[in-house]
């Protein structure tokens, strides 16, 4: 947001300014790659929104070293949450906890079960099958697998220890 930016108001907005906004920082170092998160919130800016039970509004800039590139991107958000129950470390554990489940679920059920090229798409056939999907991702991670494509690679090639795995045959 702007407001980071020093000298841009009078001294006195500068202060209200500086007092309303609240940042935090993180560093992660992985996978040949260095990712730093800076997220900043705000409540100053509340009232001159039109939007229904906004209590801050934020900013998420994340800049990633990786290969001698850098790359930068910048997200903006509002939240209902107040600063009270979640300020501005607590909204960036949030947003990081929200791409933990999007890597464990959603990207194993699109790469390992090819859920998006599934032609199944009448009645309660997607629902049920999904089910299913979650219920093989929760039955591998429950017994410690790891890598969930190779499982299944392993099982579909051996279905005769897969069924006593399950309880359906002994």
């Amino acid at each position: 947001m702007p407001l980071q930016k020093k000298g841009l108001f009078p001294p006195r907005q500068e202060a209200i300014l500086q007092n309303a906004l609240e940042t935090t920082k993180t560093v992660d170092k992985g996978h040949g790659r260095r990712e730093i998160r800076t997220l900043s919130t705000t409540t100053i800016l509340n009232e001159y929104l039109d939007w229904p039970g906004v209590a801050q509004v934020g900013e998420i800039k994340t800049t990633v070293y990786e290969a001698g590139k850098q790359t930068q991107a910048t997200r903006y958000f509002i939240t209902s949450v107040p600063r009270d129950l979640a300020g501005a470390a607590k909204l960036l554990e949030w947003g990081r906890g929200h791409w933990s489940i999007e890597n464990k679920s959603h990207y194993v059920r699109d790469t390992a079960f090819a859920e998006d090229a599934s032609r199944i798409r009448k009645n309660a056939g997607p629902q049920i099958m999904a089910a299913l999907r979650n219920a093989a991702i929760s039955f591998f991670r429950v017994n410690g697998v790891k890598n969930i494509s190779a499982e299944l690679r392993n099982n579909a090639y051996h279905v005769e220890d897969l069924l006593p795995k399950l309880g359906i045959l002994k």
